[in-house]
């Protein structure tokens, strides 16, 4: 059942305008569709992402991704598991080979992006909800997978000339609440 999203997604607040009306639109598409976390849902389906900091909340980790050819944080689809925070984790060990750790088990940000159609699959809307995980910044080689065409630890006030989209500087804007991002990530 998605009692457990519902519950979260009705618990999250927000003060940006855009992300509310984002927020009710997947409560509506959540509360209407049983399969919502199901990729065969072809309207449209709920994914998980995690936003990575360094322990010092001055860089995000982001990856290059191959089929969209975009800078993102990690994620991906939830393939049946209703569990997105777990999703948001698994993509990002899967994405990076980094051992991330949940800050907390709060939604960090939502977003409601639609995905491209390719041959087979319809253009279709991704209702993200996104966590926010810490791992350390180190100088070791980050592992590639196929999915990811780079990824790159940058500095919050640099990520725009990567992504400039309002997803992605709104959480950039989040993490900036405090030097610590205590407002809103511990």
């Amino acid at each position: 059942m998605n009692t457990q999203l519902l519950k979260l997604l009705k618990s999250y607040h927000t003060a940006d305008p855009d992300e509310n009306d984002m927020l009710a639109q997947t409560i509506n598409f959540v509360q209407n569709n049983r399969d919502c976390f199901q990729r065969t849902l072809l309207t449209g389906h709920v994914t998980g992402s995690a936003w990575i900091l360094n322990n010092e909340v001055t860089h995000t980790l982001l990856i290059h991704h191959r089929k969209l050819d975009k800078w993102f944080q990690p994620g991906g689809h939830c393939d049946g598991n209703h569990d997105v925070m777990r999703v948001a984790a698994k993509e990002a060990i899967e994405e990076t080979g980094l051992a991330v750790i949940p800050v907390n088990e709060n939604i960090f940000d939502i977003d409601i992006h639609e995905i491209p159609g390719r041959p087979g699959i319809p253009a279709h809307l991704h209702y993200d909800i996104r966590y926010v995980f810490k791992a350390p910044m180190t100088n070791e080689e980050l592992v590639l997978n196929e999915e990811v065409k780079a990824l790159r630890w940058i500095a919050l006030g640099d990520v725009h000339r990567f992504n400039a989209s309002r997803s992605i500087v709104r959480m950039v804007e989040k993490s900036r609440v405090s030097n610590t991002g205590a407002a809103t990530i511990t």
